[in-house]
């Protein structure tokens, strides 16, 4: 590996020890640890790219999701440090019904938190009656749901509709992310936010409560 090669091409690349490595590294000369998921992200959509342009293949992107989850393992406690203050809004995050994964999720969650949000972490395979819920306790001011799989394509709008039944959709904004979102789908379900990264959702939510991301 080369010395001029950065955590985002680490990342893509799948090279564990150095991906690490320099998350440890950055750690230590102190930067931000939302700076250092900013870049890890960037480095999951280089991989997703690498994986769309048949130069790499499944086991390479489920390695490189293992890879991710060990670093937000390391970088988990210092984003709760970076938290300062009051809460500036609150997020009801989650995986839609029937979808399983959960580290586009994670990473969301964990910046959202680390710029100020109270996130209620709904987990993944949520279903609609388990968003509207929430949403109906907590009363936040966005609610994210993530897929991967195409064939869950309807557990998206069955949650715009249920949270529509229950008269909650006029309260919050929901964003949309994850491999298998895109701007159609977001058109297609009513929702009001499809983020290509987890950066741009944090940013959405972010100019929704008025704040600076």
């Amino acid at each position: 590996m080369s010395s001029s090669t950065s955590l985002a091409e680490a990342l893509a690349n799948c090279q564990a020890e150095a991906a690490l490595e320099m998350v440890r590294s950055q750690l230590g000369a102190g930067t931000p640890a939302s700076q250092i998921v900013a870049e890890c992200n960037r480095g999951m959509s280089l991989l997703g790219e690498r994986f769309a342009k048949g130069e790499c293949f499944i086991p390479e992107l489920m390695f490189g999701g293992m890879i991710m989850k060990q670093v937000l393992a390391e970088l988990g406690p210092h984003l709760a440090q970076e938290q300062t203050g009051p809460s500036i809004g609150k997020a009801v995050i989650g995986t839609v019904q029937h979808d399983v994964h959960d580290i586009g999720k994670d990473i969301l969650i964990m910046m959202l938190r680390g710029v100020g949000f109270e996130v209620v972490d709904l987990g993944v395979d949520v279903p609609p009656e388990k968003f509207v819920e929430a949403v109906r306790q907590h009363q936040p001011q966005v609610v994210g749901m993530s897929i991967l799989l195409t064939t869950c394509f309807k557990s998206v709008s069955s949650t715009v509709e249920a949270l529509r039944a229950a008269g909650l959709r006029d309260q919050v904004k929901i964003m949309l992310g994850g491999a298998a979102a895109s701007e159609l789908l977001k058109e297609n379900t009513g929702c009001d936010f499809y983020g290509k990264t987890a950066v741009d959702g944090m940013k959405y939510a972010c100019q929704l409560v008025g704040a600076t991301a």
